[in-house]
């Protein structure tokens, strides 16, 4: 599974969870770093990511328009980019089982 980290977290998480999820990348690689939650959102799907945020507005994307993309949500407030690799390294059965069910759009992890 290819996650696609939002703006909000560290494109250092990128090389911290290359062994879990390859393929990965970051807004700022994808050269989206000042797009619109629209072009993050297209791009995403477009290229069989799984976005990654802390932000609310793409979990409410995803309830109009649907999926794909599908979002995990971290609901973690402000935490180190070791605490949000810890929590993905923790979750990762969680989020494989999440990327492989056709009927969940949204995922949010504490």
């Amino acid at each position: 599974m290819k996650l696609l980290f939002d703006q909000n977290l560290s494109p250092r998480l990128v090389a911290r969870l290359a062994d879990l999820y390859p393929g990965s990348s970051h807004v700022l690689t994808e050269a989206l770093d000042q797009a619109t939650d629209d072009e993050v959102w297209n791009h995403a799907r477009d290229n069989d990511f799984v976005i990654v945020t802390k932000d609310a507005d793409f979990n409410l994307v995803g309830t109009l328009r649907g999926f794909p993309p599908k979002v995990i949500w971290l609901l973690i407030g402000n935490c180190t980019t070791a605490q949000v690799a810890d929590l993905l390294r923790a979750q990762h059965p969680s989020v494989e089982a999440f990327g492989l069910d056709p009927t969940a759009g949204t995922l949010a992890l504490r």
